[in-house]
């Protein structure tokens, strides 16, 4: 039943001029920040972390906008397939994908790296139009129905989802790369995956290594890449490719990609997903012991 509701919202929200199916979820978001008062109270707590510097009042005017972007972000979402070569090239402005293309092309695969950052999921979809294969690996949801919706608007792009977790999902990754496509991961959150402690925001914070040894394992190139939202116009940007060799520490990739995670947090605090407890200990999943700060 959720899940053919889901389905009908995005049936008439595909039918929305832009503009207006951003404003709807703008709506949403206000009342997010309204009446989720566990994950207000969480993101307010976790931003105090990052920032304790900043007064009370500038914490919540920050993640009051989060809410409101997420809100346009699910909007976004929702409208995603309308999107086609037009009709992104007109609402996003794209920086340094060429050197990716250019790997991609060469039959070479490509490790993706970003964050809850911006929309994400505009950035993927965006990506895929290029026309090279990319599969995003996800962390099922809690909401089944959201997730199969979101899994479907991806694959219209021709974007394949692989299930952290999943039998085979190992097998899928290494079979994306060899097949010469993109294999993107998000590593900005605390989950139960083998995961190194690196500093984020001037504390340690337990952060998937995975990705980092992927890429080091099979000597695949490496990029971060991230999406902002600027006053309805989307900027992608992708930083200079990362070659990696079989010799290189996992350790201190991963750091270097959360330090550019957090360079981009800080360049748009309010397009993050603040209610995430990002220094959540998990000490089964970490594979380098406590570190002392």
């Amino acid at each position: 039943m959720l899940h053919r509701a889901a389905r009908l919202v995005s049936f008439a929200v595909r039918r929305l001029p832009l503009s207006v199916a951003r404003l709807v979820g703008r709506f949403l978001g206000h009342l997010g920040w309204h009446l989720l008062r566990h994950e207000r109270r969480k993101a307010l707590a976790n931003i105090a972390i990052a920032f304790p510097d900043w007064n009370r009042a500038r914490r919540a005017s920050t993640i009051r906008a989060m809410f409101r972007h997420l809100g346009v972000s699910l909007g976004e979402i929702l409208w995603l397939p309308n999107v086609d070569v037009a009709v992104r090239d007109r609402t996003t402005t794209i920086e340094g994908v060429e050197p990716v293309l250019e790997v991609l092309r060469a039959g070479r695969g490509m490790i993706m790296i970003t964050a809850h950052c911006g929309n994400w999921e505009w950035m993927a979809y965006a990506f895929a139009l290029f026309g090279s294969p990319i599969s995003v690996l996800q962390r099922e949801r809690d909401e089944a129905e959201l997730n199969h919706l979101i899994t479907e608007i991806r694959a219209q792009a021709g974007i394949r989802t692989i299930d952290r977790g999943s039998t085979g999902a190992a097998r899928q990754m290494i079979q994306a790369l060899r097949g010469g496509g993109a294999l993107a991961f998000l590593i900005d959150q605390s989950v139960r995956v083998e995961s190194v402690q690196v500093p984020f925001f001037g504390r340690n914070a337990l952060t998937p290594v995975g990705p980092a040894r992927l890429a080091i394992r099979t000597a695949t190139p490496i990029v971060l890449c991230f999406i902002e939202r600027r006053h309805g116009h989307q900027f992608m940007r992708f930083q200079p490719v990362i070659e990696t060799t079989r010799g290189d520490d996992p350790l201190e990739l991963t750091a270097r990609l959360t330090a550019g995670i957090e360079e981009q947090i800080r360049r748009v605090p309010e397009q993050w997903v603040w209610m995430h407890d990002r220094w959540r200990e998990r000490p089964e999943w970490d594979v380098t012991g406590r570190k002392s700060e």
